[in-house]
């Protein structure tokens, strides 16, 4: 599970009282939302049916998906369908390979997602494993599923933008800029990316 409302607020509050720009914004767009995945395989499936489509689109994948394999959409019930199958679903063949690639792993027990390193670095690079999982979406999994307080999506442009509205700075800052300036915001830089995604557009700020 994600962060909570009162783990955001400490985070958020502790970097504001450090960063006078953050406190700055914080006070016109107030605190963000929680954002709460489910923490193990079904997110990260969900995360592979969704890329590069439409909300909707991702979301009619699903639900044949749930048709045809059962709600749990169990990683063996997935393994045991041919490709039309899944391609009736909606699947295309590099879904396919990326989403048996989670399936194997989690089968095997290659992928314990109960029990992934503590350190954020190498559970990333644990998740990244998996054929169609990127380091973007190893982060917002261990954000949002996970909850880990320290993880920075410097990669996000939204979090960068997000970053270069609440700072003032006279363009989007880059990846490598984005990941330097919020090293002494740590360990919270979570809570200040959930913030950053807040602010993205947010037309108080």
């Amino acid at each position: 599970m994600g962060l909570t409302a009162d783990q955001l607020r400490e985070g958020i509050d502790f970097v504001a009282a450090r960063e006078a720009r953050l406190g700055a914004a914080l006070e016109r767009v107030g605190y963000p939302d929680t954002r709460i995945r489910e923490r193990g395989y079904r997110t990260l499936l969900r995360t592979i049916v969704g890329q590069q489509v439409s909300v909707a689109a991702a979301t009619s994948m699903w639900n044949k998906l749930a048709a045809e394999l059962g709600e749990e959409i169990a990683p063996d019930a997935l393994l045991a369908r041919d490709f039309d199958t899944l391609r009736a679903c909606g699947l295309s063949r590099q879904k396919q390979g990326y989403a048996r690639s989670l399936c194997e792993r989690v089968v095997s027990g290659a992928l314990d997602l109960d029990n992934l390193p503590a350190d954020d670095e190498e559970a990333i690079a644990e998740l990244t494993q998996i054929k169609g999982i990127g380091r973007w979406s190893a982060e917002v999994y261990l954000l949002f599923a996970e909850g880990r307080p320290d993880i920075w999506p410097a990669g996000d442009l939204a979090v960068q933008a997000g970053i270069g509205r609440i700072l003032d700075l006279p363009e989007r800052p880059s990846e490598k800029e984005t990941r330097a300036l919020a090293e002494d915001w740590r360990p919270h830089r979570g809570a200040v990316a959930i913030l950053t995604w807040h602010c993205y557009n947010n037309p108080a700020l």
